[in-house]
């Protein structure tokens, strides 16, 4: 957990350094996203799965139309994550189950998993750096997050995009169910036995984009790649498998502004 922390005091001090000058209506706002995505089977695999793809997004319990500088949040609209303005944002992840068959035979299965948890970020109208800490609410139980920083572009028709660099980290309990070889494994399977620690364990890069449709609905897409480190780098899994990993995504977005 050492490797992260400097990442998220440096967005905290990011926020207190951007409190906004004039305020108006509090609010909350939120959206639901939902499409079809392709992905890998599983950390470090050469194969890949197309499945429905989803999230949820807020932008924090705050302020509606804020003055960040010069800069009026309110002229604003698209990604609820991407808006100027600083906070917490929230944080979801769904894996899929890994099955052991196959090029897994001998390995446990591992249940499906659900992280939930929060971020920090810092947006202006050309870029954005964040924070994100999730916790394996259900699965494996352990925590995991990732830190990144987005170029955006935003048009006048609604269009946004935005592409920028990822590192995903993860403590010994997430790394370990993933990439972890036990001895009985070890036996059942051929592979050598393995136990990684925690940390970062891949660095990548996203592209994405966003176009309104109307003030409540958009539609996004994405591309990912991801390339496997460390002590996941060197997982018997990953050896076996590979080190690259791209995924993509596209699908529809509501969003929700909730005033008071």
């Amino acid at each position: 957990m050492r490797l992260f922390l400097p990442a998220v005091l440096a967005c905290t001090g990011m926020l207190g350094a951007a409190m906004p000058a004039a305020a108006q209506e509090r609010g909350f706002s939120f959206a639901l996203s939902g499409g079809v995505g392709v992905a890998p089977e599983y950390f470090g695999a050469t194969g890949t799965r197309i499945g429905p793809a989803g999230g949820f997004s807020f932008g924090g319990l705050g302020i509606g139309r804020v003055q960040l500088g010069n800069l009026d949040t309110s002229a604003f609209d698209g990604p609820t994550d991407l808006v100027p303005g600083a906070g917490l944002r929230g944080a979801f992840r769904y894996i899929p189950k890994r099955e052991g068959s196959d090029e897994l035979a001998g390995l446990d299965d591992v249940k499906a998993a659900v992280e939930l948890g929060f971020g920090v970020h810092y947006t202006e109208e050309f870029w954005q750096v964040y924070a994100d800490l999730r916790y394996g609410a259900v699965g494996h139980r352990g925590f995991a997050g990732e830190i990144g920083a987005n170029a955006i572009y935003r048009s006048l028709d609604g269009l946004v995009l935005h592409a920028g660099p990822r590192a995903e980290f993860g403590d010994g309990r997430f790394t370990r169910t993933y990439f972890g070889v036990s001895q009985d494994e070890s036996l059942a399977s051929g592979l050598a036995p393995y136990r990684p620690g925690s940390g970062f364990h891949s660095i990548g890069l996203e592209v994405g984009a966003y176009q309104a449709l109307s003030d409540d609905w958009g539609v996004s897409g994405r591309l990912r790649f991801d390339r496997l480190r460390g002590d996941a780098g060197d997982s018997p899994i990953v050896r076996q498998g590979q080190r690259n990993q791209f995924s993509a995504e596209v699908g529809l977005t509501r969003h929700f502004n909730l005033r008071f």
